[in-house]
Parts: structure tokens; C-alpha cells; sequence
């Protein structure tokens, strides 16, 4: 019986999912609701790229067969995806948010995409990104910006801001990301929904230039963390094209265990001993902290400086971008962005001693993370240093007060822990001063994923039950009027895809 859409679309995956098993909803139905759901809301907030909208109804419907002939069904069985747009999806463009890939149609999927539609997701759109993934505010010069579901003058994060804001709007159940420098944890901070950095080598990655290098994963983003866990368990697998993956079960992550939050022992930072952090961040952080104490066994600050971690990722960060960028920043530097340029010029000055000191100290780093779990189970801190600010801006040029160096810098609470590798997550938890979606950066012992999940469902329980901590929910009647600003900074139209939706050309799947 066909349901209202926006009641369908409103439900978690995990829910959505069963539904699908239990023959009493049809990926047809599913797939037609967030179709409608993306045509009415993504003129307001322009999370969404290219669109697969044909193709995805297609499969909608060898997946519904499927569940009638009674065949064997996989983990996400008839669930629609938004894919990140820097991951290549076979047939669909696949840009970047780069001008001088806005007509890039891949022949293949890449490695995670494929094995999420093994799993029988649904691909329906692809995600905005920053122009190459860079930077943590979603703009580019073919898509143009994406704009927060809960006020679209402002960012949405990114460099997963696409991903995030669809998933807070409903327009898809799951979605994925990927993670330098928090891509995957600030966007899901800022929109209000959960994403997921796992340890390197989790999820296989086929596309990392530096192969060896564990600041870049691949990762999952959901509404909650039931979600998030379901997606994650899909993304699992070992690829011999990365030389950091190996095998693991999908089994912990697919069933998570219940866990009591009064036995977990939780140590506390507000800054890392080193992140600017603005002080209305601090005030809410502060009363986040005192809502669960009560309901733990241990919650304790810790007082650490968490080593030269801002001169460490500078150096880092700039090897893998040269890795990845050096060849077209010679040959078409102008078809490179700002961020992107910065970041290659940047490794023109760093030498091999350079090089040595910040693969030293990122172990340094390691090392004191560990040492933190020998006493604790999870560390919390801040995801963001301040409130959403407006799109227009490139990025936060200050933080209470005090100038950020680069681009980035302002980045510094999560890429600390990129730095460490540890697995960490963004779990939302109520809203800020200014009234936007607020979040936890909650972070577990090396390749500890799915206790880490275990346990930050256990503290969203916590969060829930409390009267305006649960998970913040923007107000979609604010997002009925298109807002084609949004649209603004757009140099070069797409060759091809977009969707209707966005008031792009409808053809999308070339």
C-alpha cells in the first residue's frame, strides 16, 4: 500500500530496510519518495550533483522482483545511496566539483561504490563536494554551494557537505564520504546527523595516490548510528589495491552489541591543549559533559597537548597533494582551486628532513592516543571550533580571536585525531547558542570501529532521553523556496547530469 512520502523517507535505514525484507514496502516506492523528496528540497540547499534518478528506478524494480522471487538479499537490499562526488560511479558523472572534470562520465565504479551496490544499494545521486575535496565548506565552480538544512545562508561543512545535507533532509537513508582532515566529521556536525572516520584499512581504497599513507579513508554517514553501523558493514572489505586493507567481519558492525553507558569510562578535551576553540563552542561542550557524567561510570578531563600536530598535518597534508595534484598543477594549474593550489605550492618548500620530522611526531601522536585508552574507553571533544558560518566564506579566517594560519587550520579538533588514525565519530547531540545542530567527537583505541559505535549508541540513548539533546531536526517548511544563490558561483555548467531538481539540465546518466 503506498504511504505518504514524506512519512516514508523520515525513517532510518535500518527500519527502511526491514520493511523491504519483510515484502511490506517496495524499493519502487522507496526510490519514487526520495526522488520527490530530492525535487522538492534541493533547490534550497543544493546537496545533491548528478542524478541517476532512470537507472536507480530500474534497479528499484530488479530489486523488488528479487524480493519476491525470495532471493537472497544483501545488507542494504533496495536502499538508495547518494555517492560522494569524488568517487567515480560507472555511467555517471563524476566531477569533483572541478572544471576540468565536469565532463568525466567513469567506465567503472571505484572499489567502495562497487561493493555497496553488491550489497544492493540503490546509487541515486551523486553529492556535492568542495572544488577536488578541499576544504571544509561545500562550493564549487560547477555545482556552485551547498547551503546547512537548518539555515542555507550558512555552510554546510565539508568536504561530505553534500552527503550531510541530503541525509539531515531526508533525500536519501545512507550516504558516503571520505576523510582527511574531518571531511566525513565536521559536514555531519553541522547538518546534525552522524558520520563515521574508521580505521585505515577498514574500508579498501583502490583511488589513494600515496598508498601507504593512513590520513585519507573512505567512510559512512547516516542519520544515527544504527544507520551509520549498517552502511559501515556494507563498505568492509579487503582490496589488494590497498596496501593498508585487510579482512575483516562484517558481522560486529551489522549487529552491534547492546552496550550499558554505566560502564564506559570517558576522558574529556575541550581543545587537545592546542585547537582555537570559540567560547560559546566551549560553553555548550561544557554542558554536554555535565548531561552525561551522571549516566557513566567515569568522566574526566584530560589535560594534554597533543604534540606539534598543526606543523605535522601542514606536511602531511601538502605530501599527499602533490602525490595527487603535482602533474595537473603543472600543466593546468587554472583548472585548480584556491585550496588545492595552497596545498601544492606549500610542499615546494618542504624538504626530506621535513618529511622525517612529521612522520615522527604523527607516531608520537599515535602513541599518546594509546596512551590515553590504557585508562579510558573513549576520549570526547568537540567536532567544530565555532557555529556555521556563512557560505560566501571561504573558510574561518579567525577563531576566538585568534588568526588561522591557513585554509584549514580552523580544522584543527578533528585533524588531530586524523594525525593519531584513530577511529572517531560525530554524534549529534542538540544545538548550539545560535541554534544549530551541535556535536561530539567521539574517539576509541585503534581499529576499535564497532565498539566505538557500540558504545556512541549507547551515549545518543543517553542524549535522547534528555530533553533537547537528541539529534536536531532542521525545519523542512523553511526549505520549500528555491534559492538559487545557492547556484551563484558557478563558472561552467555541467556537460552532462544534474537533475531537475536543482534546476540543472535532466539528463543524468550518460
Amino acid at each position: 500500500m503506498s504511504r505518504p512520502h514524506d512519512e516514508l523517507v523520515a525513517r532510518t535505514a535500518v527500519e527502511l530496510r526491514r520493511l523491504i525484507a519483510r515484502r511490506e514496502l517496495s524499493p519502487v516506492e522507496l526510490v519514487d519518495a526520495c526522488i520527490a523528496r530530492i525535487e522538492a528540497l534541493n533547490p534550497a540547499v543544493n546537496a545533491i550533483a548528478a542524478t541517476d534518478f532512470e537507472r536507480a528506478r530500474a534497479a528499484a524494480r530488479v530489486a523488488e522482483r528479487q524480493v519476491m522471487d525470495g532471493a537472497v538479499l544483501g545488507p542494504l537490499h533496495g536502499l538508495p545511496l547518494g555517492v560522494k562526488d569524488l568517487q567515480d560511479t560507472a555511467g555517471l558523472l563524476t566531477t569533483c566539483g572541478n572544471v576540468r572534470l565536469r565532463g568525466h562520465v567513469p567506465a567503472a565504479d571505484n572499489a567502495a561504490v562497487a561493493r555497496l551496490r553488491r550489497a544492493g544499494a540503490i546509487v541515486l545521486a551523486k553529492t556535492n563536494v568542495p572544488d577536488m575535496g578541499a576544504g571544509a565548506n561545500t562550493r564549487n565552480p560547477v555545482w556552485g554551494a551547498t547551503g546547512n538544512p537548518f539555515d542555507p545562508a550558512l555552510n554546510a561543512g565539508g568536504s561530505s557537505g553534500g552527503s550531510a545535507a541530503a541525509l539531515a533532509t531526508d533525500m536519501v537513508p545512507i550516504a558516503t564520504g571520505s576523510d582527511t582532515g574531518g571531511s566525513l566529521r565536521i559536514p555531519a556536525a553541522l547538518c546534525g546527523v552522524v558520520g563515521l572516520r574508521p580505521s585505515p584499512g577498514l574500508i579498501g581504497n583502490d583511488a589513494r595516490p600515496l598508498g601507504w599513507s593512513a590520513i585519507s579513508v573512505l567512510g559512512p554517514m547516516g542519520r544515527d548510528v544504527a544507520d551509520t553501523a549498517l552502511l559501515m558493514s556494507a563498505m568492509l572489505g579487503f582490496d589488494g589495491r590497498d596496501p593498508l586493507s585487510y579482512p575483516v567481519a562484517a558481522e560486529p558492525f551489522a549487529t552491534l552489541p547492546t552496550v550499558d553507558p554505566r560502564t564506559l569510562r570517558i576522558a574529556y578535551t575541550e581543545d587537545f591543549g592546542l585547537c582555537a576553540v570559540d567560547a560559546s563552542i566551549r560553553q555548550v561542550f561544557r554542558e554536554r559533559i555535565a548531561a552525561l557524567a551522571p549516566h557513566v561510570a567515569r568522566c574526566e578531563p584530560i589535560a594534554e597537548r597533543f604534540g606539534e600536530a598543526d606543523r605535522a598535518f601542514d606536511i602531511l597534508r601538502a605530501e599527499s597533494f602533490v602525490a595527487a595534484f603535482a602533474d595537473t598543477y603543472r600543466n593546468a594549474p587554472d583548472t585548480l582551486g584556491p585550496n588545492v593550489r595552497a596545498n601544492v605550492e606549500l610542499a615546494a618548500s618542504i624538504t626530506l628532513a621535513d618529511r622525517a620530522w612529521a612522520h615522527l611526531e604523527q607516531t608520537r601522536i599515535a602513541r599518546q592516543f594509546h596512551r590515553v585508552f590504557e585508562q579510558y574507553d573513549l576520549l570526547l571533544a568537540p567536532v567544530t571550533p565555532l557555529s556555521p558560518f556563512p557560505w560566501q566564506q571561504l573558510y574561518a579566517e579567525e577563531v576566538q580571536g585568534r588568526r588561522m594560519r591557513n585554509y584549514y587550520e580552523w580544522l584543527s579538533l578533528t585533524y588531530v585525531v586524523t594525525l593519531a588514525t584513530n577511529p572517531a565519530l560525530s554524534l549529534p547531540c542538540g544545538r548550539d547558542v545560535l541554534g544549530m545542530p551541535f556535536a561530539l567527537q567521539v574517539i576509541a583505541p585503534l581499529r576499535a570501529d564497532a565498539s566505538l559505535l557500540a558504545a556512541a549508541r549507547a551515549l545518543e540513548g543517553v542524549f535522547a532521553a534528555q530533553p533537547g539533546l537528541g539529534r536536531p531536526r532542521p525545519d523542512l517548511s523553511r526549505l520549500r523556496e528555491p534559492r538559487p544563490e545557492l547556484r551563484s558561483i558557478v563558472t561552467h555548467p555541467p556537460l552532462f547530469g544534474g537533475g531537475a531538481a536543482g534546476g540543472m539540465p535532466a539528463a543524468s546518466a550518460v
